[in-house]
């Protein structure tokens, strides 16, 4: 039977737990070690470590400690690793606890984290979905069900010494250019709420105060919310330090590209089975600096969409030249706006596009002005057709569920 090395309590605190870390730095002790060619398991808290609660009450999501996040089951160390190998990691297998067949999607208010379409949804939202096999559906969101292809948002191995100098500094250069903007441009190392791992006393805290935060995707893989790292998938991670140190979390039970609410998957408490290996000197064999990675085998199947476009005009009508991020904002607000025809809230539109498996696509980057982007809707997923056609769309829904809202406090 394979052996879970690293065991999490939902009922009690993360910060309890030696076997878990909010920060990267080189100097976290590593929770457990293995061998190239063993498999084994690993629990995790949500990403939130058990903030946000299975409820109608959207308070959780508007209040939420984002400085406290994420929280990571790890490090890993796998023998014989050394800066500038390749770490292979197998994702074998990934689920819920059985105890806990539930997740939670949420638009963090703008005050406090904000998201891809915060300056149309800038106040905090929630919804729960409940996750029935390989299946789930939401209380909030009626007419819609549809199959997880479930994965670790983030998975990485910790930095060297250099690279957390090197990210320290580029990103406070960004956040200095403009360090009052709301949402932040950066999220700086924060010593008060962090937690080192097996670390402890006045190393600790030396640690802390320059760990890096684990909200960006960086050279090292992290949070990088890729919906194709399930099960089945072969990951290549870049070695920075001895021992490689891979750690892994905010596990989604399902998502839509670009995880455009921010707290924009099925986000879920569980368990993740890996198997790694080792190619040795793989860095510069293969001239990677970022991890490269094989797609699940297994993913679910849809085969009509519709596909909405976007381009790099944004919405008071100002032409941007060749702005991808633009183009697939407006492919998205085109979804949403749509989805309303049918009697579906903006919030519950919005919802779906960051939990259902929406394709997300840079569709042309070379025709000035204008990049296109484009946002492939599943229609297979909705109880009723939402195909366009003579008569006109057909209100479905009649407004009497909705997402739950919590305003901001005054």
């Amino acid at each position: 039977m394979t052996e879970t090395i690293i065991k999490v309590d939902l009922n009690s605190s993360p910060y309890d737990n030696e076997k878990i870390h909010n920060r990267w730095h080189p100097d976290i002790p590593m929770a457990a070690m293995v061998k190239p060619g063993d498999d084994f398991i690993i629990e995790c808290h949500d990403w939130t470590g058990g903030q946000i609660k299975d409820n109608d009450d959207a308070s959780d999501v508007r209040d939420v400690d984002l400085s406290q996040v994420h929280f990571l089951s790890g490090p890993v160390g796998v023998e014989g690793a050394e800066p500038g190998d390749l770490l292979v990691v197998d994702i074998l297998d990934i689920g819920t606890f059985s105890d806990s067949e539930w997740g939670f999607n949420g638009f963090f208010s703008k005050n406090n984290g904000g998201g891809f379409l915060t300056d149309h949804f800038p106040e905090a939202q929630k919804s729960i979905w409940d996750i029935s096999g390989m299946f789930t559906k939401s209380r909030h969101i009626p007419g819609v069900e549809f199959a997880g292809l479930v994965h670790p948002g983030l998975i990485g191995c910790l930095p060297s010494k250099e690279m957390l100098e090197e990210w320290n500094t580029r990103e406070k250069a960004l956040y200095d250019t403009e360090p009052d903007r709301i949402p932040a441009l950066a999220t700086l190392p924060y010593a008060d709420t962090a937690h080192m791992g097996a670390m402890d006393g006045d190393a600790a805290k030396t640690a802390a105060a320059e760990a890096a935060r684990t909200v960006p995707p960086r050279e090292h893989g992290g949070n990088c919310d890729i919906k194709d790292l399930s099960r089945g998938s072969k990951v290549y991670f870049p070695v920075y330090v001895k021992d490689g140190g891979l750690s892994v979390g905010d596990l989604h039970f399902s998502q839509g590209d670009g995880e455009i609410t921010f707290c924009g998957a099925i986000e879920m408490a569980g368990w993740i089975h890996m198997r790694v290996n080792l190619i040795k000197d793989g860095m510069k064999k293969y001239g990677i600096k970022n991890p490269i990675f094989k797609p699940s085998p297994i993913t679910p199947t849809y085969n009509d969409y519709l596909i909405f476009e976007g381009i790099s005009v944004d919405e008071d009508g100002k032409q941007h030249y060749l702005d991808v991020h633009i183009a697939y904002r407006q492919a998205c607000l085109n979804a949403i706006e749509y989805l309303t025809k049918f009697g579906y809230s903006r919030a519950q539109a919005y919802a779906i596009l960051g939990t259902a498996p929406v394709q997300g696509h840079i569709s042309g980057v070379v025709d000035i002005p204008n990049a296109c982007a484009t946002l492939w809707l599943p229609t297979e997923i909705f109880d009723f057709s939402i195909q366009p056609g003579e008569d006109g769309p057909t209100k479905e829904l009649d407004g009497s569920i909705d997402v739950p809202l919590a305003p901001d406090k005054p």
